[in-house]
């Protein structure tokens, strides 16, 4: 049987080959993820969302701040971030802390967003109760006359959100289930390699 490399000591130069890996293979969205979050009194909920950057300063994201994500993460701002690339038979599990991105960083973003995206953020509440879908259609058009060139401000309420990670596991599926995992722990400014059981 064959056995997993040696671990990198740093787990943003796995985390970028993966994702890399993930890119060339996956057909749909190599940078989906799973954000799950959770009330203070400890009601988890989960979506999928994009990663839209992620460096040494942790993993960004973006959506609308009074969703219901958003408003967990205002009362809990701890997260967990997880990838799965099943035809790699990969999973990256991020755990850490979360905090709002610079207003300069989340304006750069949405101005890269297509057109009608950028109204959207404007015309959705997110997580709210809708009527009629042709509730929503009737707030685009109208945001559409509003603002009928390319400059539109990013709404107060958009914005993103940057996880800082404390722990990070790569599991790589192996033969009859022994399985390798791969732990990163933060230990003051540096990573502790350890791994799991399967």
């Amino acid at each position: 049987m064959s056995e997993p490399a040696a671990a990198s000591p740093d787990p943003f130069t796995v985390f970028q080959s993966w994702l890399a890996d993930a890119s060339r293979v996956e057909l749909n969205d190599p940078n989906a993820m799973t954000l799950a979050t959770a009330t203070p009194d400890g009601r988890p909920s989960a979506r999928i969302v994009l990663l839209k950057h992620a460096d040494h300063d942790g993993f960004v994201f973006y959506t609308n701040t009074q969703s219901r994500k958003g408003s967990e993460l205002t009362a809990n701002p701890r997260a967990m971030l997880l990838f799965h690339w099943k035809t790699l038979g990969r999973q990256v599990r991020v755990e850490g802390e979360v905090s709002a991105v610079a207003p300069e960083e989340a304006d750069a973003y949405f101005r890269s967003r297509p057109r009608l995206s950028r109204l959207g953020a404007w015309a959705s509440d997110q997580s709210r109760p809708l009527a009629d879908r042709a509730d929503l259609i009737s707030r685009l058009q109208t945001l559409d006359e509003t603002y009928p060139g390319e400059e539109i401000p990013r709404p107060p309420h958009w914005s993103g959100y940057r996880l800082r990670p404390d722990k990070i596991e790569f599991w790589q599926d192996m033969p009859f289930r022994l399985h390798d995992r791969t732990v990163y722990t933060a230990d003051q400014g540096s990573w502790q390699v350890g791994k799991l059981y399967p």
